[in-house]
């Protein structure tokens, strides 16, 4: 069992300059609830799923993700454009 209860990373990703997101921020403790409340007073969309975030903080800050993520990292955001799509658009059926 982990020492540490929360986990958090955060990813970017600029498909002009990046050819894979890239982790910008990793942590636990204390450290993934700072990411957290920063990435929820700004507006950016959070994902909770503790055995991604616990893959994802296996990488070094300022790398890409690997190949064999890709699909991980799809799923997730997956994930975040069908909330996102859901508060913008409360009254349509979503699949």
């Amino acid at each position: 069992m982990s020492k540490f209860k929360n986990k958090a990373v955060a990813l970017k990703y600029n498909a002009e300059q990046d050819y894979a997101p890239v982790v910008i921020a990793s942590g636990y403790g204390e450290v993934a609830e700072n990411i957290i409340d920063i990435a929820e007073q700004r507006g950016i969309p959070v994902y909770r799923d503790d055995s991604a975030a616990s893959m994802l903080c296996m990488l070094e800050v300022g790398s890409p993700i690997p190949q064999e993520m890709y699909q991980l990292v799809a799923a997730i955001y997956v994930q975040i454009l069908n909330a996102a799509s859901k508060l913008q658009n409360p009254t349509e059926p979503h699949t």
